[in-house]
């Protein structure tokens, strides 16, 4: 299977400025995305989709593939994730470069690793779904059987529309979250589903410790106190 290895990264961040390219324990924070997702067997061609000038230069830095600068138009803060695969398959589509799926790895999520992104499109491949996506298993607390919304009467009901709360943690099914580490995508469903997870839709569960998301501060010092435990370690 010939699969497209996107790494999104525009500029423009609120807050986390400049995040993409901010260094994290002296290296860019783009570089942990692209030293991992470059040793992969399974990614056929890896690029970068930005932009932002300075995060383009980075990249060429570390000898990332920039085939395109994308429209400012695909780079807004609320610009969903599918146009902007959408914009990279259809640059390659015009020059006659086809790929049956798409990987798309985020730079917000610095911690996965080489046997991690292979492993997942193994799976995906093998599951023949539409598409996989990383997950983690949602906490107890937080569960779908033991959340509440508020109903016409303005009284509480369980979310899940049963009647019955379930009582014993030991009997809720499990239960998972989508952590944005990795989505893999088949292209048809892509560009004629117009969707990023079609009717058919795989997982593979992440390692809690490793899956920091870095959308605000307290989440850049999260990733940086895991690195300094992290080599106190080594």
């Amino acid at each position: 299977m010939k699969i497209l290895g996107i790494i999104p990264a525009r500029g423009g961040s609120k807050s986390v400025p400049t995040k993409n390219i901010k260094l994290l324990n002296g290296k860019p924070l783009l570089q942990y995305t692209v030293d991992v997702a470059k040793k992969t067997k399974n990614i056929s061609r890896l690029i970068l989709s930005s932009d932002d000038d300075a995060i383009i230069e980075v990249a060429q830095q570390l000898n990332l593939e920039v085939p395109f600068k994308r429209p400012l138009d695909l780079a807004k803060d609320d610009t969903p994730t599918l146009p902007v695969i959408q914009h990279a398959l259809k640059f390659y589509i015009a020059k006659g470069v086809y790929f049956d799926a798409v990987c798309l790895l985020q730079v917000t999520s610095p911690f996965k690793t080489t046997e991690f992104i292979d492993k997942a499109i193994e799976k995906f491949i093998v599951s023949g779904a539409d598409a996989l996506v990383s997950v983690q298993q949602v906490p107890d607390k937080f569960h779908p059987h033991w959340t509440f919304r508020v109903n016409n009467e303005n009284n509480l009901e369980l979310f899940t529309g049963e009647e019955k709360i379930i009582s014993r943690r030991q009997d809720l099914p499990k239960s998972y979250h989508r952590d944005g580490v990795i989505y893999i995508t088949k292209t048809n469903v892509l560009l004629e589903q117009n969707s990023l997870y079609g009717s058919k839709l795989s997982y593979i569960e992440s390692s809690t410790d490793k899956v920091i998301n870095i959308d605000t501060m307290y989440d850049w010092e999260r990733a940086e106190d895991y690195l300094k435990s992290k080599n106190n370690l080594i």
